[in-house]
């Protein structure tokens, strides 16, 4: 089964911390929320210097979707931008994060520790196989994705949800998060 999640229909709403917004792109299992969810991707806008939400018993994935981030953790500093890997770190460890020139748009994948994981692969005008039966695409750019014998057009920011092992091809820039 393929869902196509479209970024226009989302709601803006409060971090847990009311530091900024968040839109959710997807959940599992529908309807739960930060204390039950099994795993959850959102879109956050960072506009001013805070620190993040605090997430016990959950794995983070950030990827930058636009802008620059800076994050200060008790033992380390970095800066995270478009052309960067994804970035993991345990929910309940301190983040402050800071955006470099203007507002930051980044990807979060949240799983439960020990119930599930994902991993993100960043892809640009390629195709690649998820054996997991559980994917999203999550597009940075106008992309047609082509997932079997389907074929979408997603514009920058929406998502295309597979139930089942699949082949994506796509013409643009994407995240593809596999869910275990």
């Amino acid at each position: 089964m393929i869902t196509i999640l479209r970024a226009t229909d989302r709601i803006a709403v409060p971090w847990k911390n009311g530091g900024g917004i968040t839109r959710e792109v997807a959940i599992w299992p529908p309807g739960s929320n930060f204390e039950n969810f099994d795993w959850r991707v959102s879109i956050a806008e960072v506009r001013e210097a805070g620190p993040f939400s605090r997430f016990e018993n959950i794995d983070r994935t950030l990827m930058i979707l636009q802008g620059r981030l800076a994050l200060t953790f008790a033992d380390k500093n970095l800066e995270l931008g478009r052309d960067c890997a994804s970035f993991a770190f345990p929910g309940e460890e301190a983040c402050f994060g800071v955006p470099i020139e203007g507002t930051v748009l980044d990807l979060n994948v949240m799983t439960r520790r020990g119930r599930v994981t994902a991993h993100a692969t960043s892809l640009a005008n390629e195709t690649h196989s998820e054996s997991e039966k559980t994917s999203l695409l999550v597009a940075r750019s106008e992309t047609n994705v082509r997932v079997g014998n389907h074929a979408f057009r997603l514009s920058p920011f929406d998502a295309l949800w597979a139930a089942e092992p699949s082949v994506f091809s796509c013409d643009g820039e994407a995240f593809l998060i596999a869910i275990h």
